[in-house]
């Protein structure tokens, strides 16, 4: 058994369309793959893992793996943040969060009334730093909330700082966490501050989710119910709505994650599970198309995947996957319906084959801290145990 796991959510890096693709309109998606096909990568400690060795990877196989590795379909019907974490920690969503490309008028006018805001703008998909440059300005002389969505199962709200002040606007967001329910539920509600001046607009890192805490029983709360203890880092907290978190730290980009995750297994001895989301992958470079910045940020990362290696002890585990894919190739700026890999490091180097669920991850981290089989999801744990 391990005494200790460690599992790193890379925010956005799918390793392939899956095959229900195409009702998604993500036919021949490809984050790692289509990245390297542009600009070839130079992360040797991930393919070191075992990486390049994953089916369909399309990255270099480099010698003999040191992980585990294989990749996870969603069971999920969606490629949203949120049901992609719950399904990673053992909770598969059916039916999924809904979907919008535009939220009800009726349902908007009610928020307005709820909130005494005189009006809304836009109620569209679209990318977050594009529309504040579209409507930034008339927002500010309007004073009326930016209102937009994506593919994803969420609501955001975006408003300059200056105008809808912060608490006022995570009030808004709240309102509408509440009526965004029954047929209109989605997985977040977004408040998305911006400051600046039109031609100079800039999102600030006040952002704030309002999810839904989990429908049915996680990983988190299965460890909490047996005396063990779990960190969040990153935005785990809001995912989970602190649900099975027992402690967190709220970081909002790549390093200060990475730093935490350091910090915990170097100086946390009592946290049984600790959980990183890096954000940075899909919120700066997926969904903006930034081809040469989700590079770099994969780089970085691989730059201080041998800080992270040193920081375990022999009787741990880590694992890196991913919650879904945000090709940065692609014409749009939505997530993609892909395949995430695993990598196991701590045990013995397997290759793992295309697991039914990313609940895989939540069943192999139960039954290696010995408490059994998790309901869903096919444990590998005893395919990788020293």
């Amino acid at each position: 058994m391990f005494k200790r796991i460690c599992i790193i959510v890379l925010d956005s890096v799918g390793i392939g369309a899956m095959p229900d693709a195409a009702d998604f309109g993500d036919v021949g998606a490809h984050t790692l793959g289509n990245i390297h096909s542009q600009r070839k990568l130079k992360i040797p400690n991930l393919l070191n893992l075992g990486l390049g060795h994953i089916m369909d990877a399309r990255l270099p196989k480099h010698g003999k793996p040191v992980a585990s590795f294989g990749r996870l379909r969603a069971k999920t019907r969606a490629k949203d943040t949120t049901s992609g974490h719950w399904e990673l920690a053992g909770l598969i969503m059916d039916p999924p969060f809904a979907t919008f490309t535009s939220f009800p008028e009726d349902l908007l006018r009610e928020w307005l009334r709820r909130t005494g805001q005189q009006g809304w703008l836009a109620n569209h998909p679209a990318s977050g730093t594009q529309i504040i440059d579209e409507l930034g300005e008339e927002h500010m002389k309007t004073g009326a909330p930016i209102v937009y969505t994506s593919a994803d199962s969420v609501f955001q709200v975006a408003a300059h700082e200056e105008i809808i002040p912060l608490e006022s606007l995570y009030h808004i967001c709240q309102i509408a966490r509440e009526m965004l329910t029954g047929e209109h539920v989605v997985g977040r509600v977004i408040a998305r501050p911006f400051i600046g001046s039109p031609g100079n607009f800039t999102r600030t890192k006040n952002r704030k989710d309002f999810a839904l805490p989990p429908i049915g029983e996680t990983l988190l709360d299965a460890l909490q119910a047996k005396d063990q203890t779990t960190m969040g880092i990153g935005k785990i907290d809001d995912i989970f709505c602190n649900q099975g978190v027992a402690n967190s730290n709220h970081t909002t980009n790549n390093t200060d994650g990475i730093n935490a995750t350091i910090q915990a297994l170097t100086s946390n001895k009592r946290d049984t599970l600790i959980f990183t989301n890096l954000v940075d992958f899909d919120m700066h470079y997926g969904h903006r198309n930034n081809v040469e910045g989700y590079a770099q940020a994969l780089e970085y990362f691989d730059t201080r995947l041998p800080e992270i290696l040193s920081a375990l002890h022999p009787d741990d585990l880590l694992i890196l996957t991913a919650d879904h894919g945000c090709d940065p190739t692609t014409p749009g700026t939505d997530h993609s319906r892909e395949y995430v890999p695993v990598l196991a490091y701590g045990g013995k180097a397997v290759d793992l084959g295309t697991g039914d669920t990313f609940a895989d991850v939540a069943a192999t981290i139960y039954e290696a801290l010995g408490h059994g089989i998790w309901p869903v999801g096919k444990s590998f744990y005893r395919e990788i145990k020293p």
